[in-house]
């Protein structure tokens, strides 16, 4: 099994050990010289006169060396005090900040692992993450109406991981809803999908990067979403993407994902991902995230909701209300 290093974990820089024992060495040096001139003038003179023997830079490392040699980073809980909105721009590109309202308060995050069903042991070591964590079933494999019964038990929100018609050769799956369709076959497919998966709150795109971009396609599905009162969370794999006009004209709650924790599979790469998910928080008040169920991305997601601070993990339902109450509030405002 894969042996994760911690997260955050950063080695301090800084003399060599050889530099810090010269400098242990000269410290009780100094101090038996100082005291033969008496304990009062020790007082007064000591420091001045460490300074002739050694560096600042010496001292600085001595100080640092009481702490340990490894360290985690944490980050430290925001004010709760109001403060004057601080209206937010959109930024153009596939990753883009949201345009939002930021208040002062805790940042939340909401994360969601999708892919699941497929693999068992995978699925429930995702099953086995803190509750707040949304699981995406696909609809296809034989075991996920089964593994989606257990996610429920254990109080995860579930969501159905609808393929879609990507752009290029990638294949979405068996029952993956394309733009050449029409509409009575589109609803046919979701309909088993949605059969598939007991207990969703709601769906995300399973790939999609040519059916999320077509509002003609989208808007059966909406429709059909918005007659059993469930969300689609958009896993913006384009730029084009057009659910959220759609889902609008129709009554759909929907939110994008801000980022995707593990599009390079090594525990570098997504260790830094959680620390843009952090900023993005900090910065929107809000940010979700989606990941995959690989060991990395598991064994990240796990320490992380243990060892995080000044930030709370919040159900996807709370995340995309959060969402698109700042929506509203920029509305109101005229931006």
């Amino acid at each position: 099994m894969l042996r994760l290093k911690p997260i955050r974990k950063e080695r301090l820089r800084g003399p060599s050990r050889e530099v810090l024992r010269i400098a242990d060495g000269a410290f009780w040096v100094v101090l038996a010289f100082a005291a033969s001139f008496g304990a009062g003038r020790l007082a007064t003179g000591f420091p001045a006169f460490v300074g002739l023997f050694v560096t600042p830079d010496a001292i600085a490392a001595q100080a640092s060396i009481l702490e340990s040699d490894l360290v985690i980073r944490m980050s430290l809980p925001t004010s709760a005090v109001p403060s004057t909105p601080d209206i937010r721009t959109d930024i153009a590109g596939d990753d883009a900040l949201e345009p939002t309202v930021r208040f002062a308060g805790t940042p939340s995050v909401a994360i969601v692992i999708d892919d699941l069903g497929g693999d068992i042991a995978r699925t429930r070591r995702a099953i086995a993450l803190p509750r707040a964590v949304a699981l995406s079933f696909l609809p296809y494999p034989q075991d996920t109406p089964g593994l989606a019964r257990e996610a429920l038990r254990r109080g995860h929100e579930i969501l159905v991981h609808m393929p879609m018609e990507a752009i290029g050769t990638e294949d979405p799956g068996p029952m993956a809803l394309m733009t050449g369709q029409p509409p009575a076959e589109i609803l046919r497919r979701l309909d088993w999908a949605l059969d598939r998966v007991p207990g969703f709150i709601g769906v995300n795109n399973h790939e999609g990067s040519r059916f999320t971009a077509d509002s003609t396609a989208l808007a059966p599905v909406m429709e059909r979403l918005a007659a059993r009162h469930v969300l689609f969370l958009d896993s913006r794999t384009t730029p084009d993407t057009q659910v959220a006009a759609v889902a609008g004209r129709y009554g759909v709650a929907t939110a994008a994902r801000d980022i995707f924790l593990d599009d390079v599979e090594n525990i570098d790469a997504v260790d830094m991902q959680l620390h843009v998910l952090e900023k993005r928080a900090k910065e929107q008040g809000i940010a979700i995230a989606i990941g995959h169920p690989r060991e990395i991305t598991l064994d990240a997601v796990a320490y992380w909701a243990a060892h995080q601070s000044g930030y709370r993990l919040v159900p996807l339902r709370q995340a995309i209300r959060l969402k698109l109450e700042a929506r509203t509030s920029l509305a109101l405002l005229g931006r």
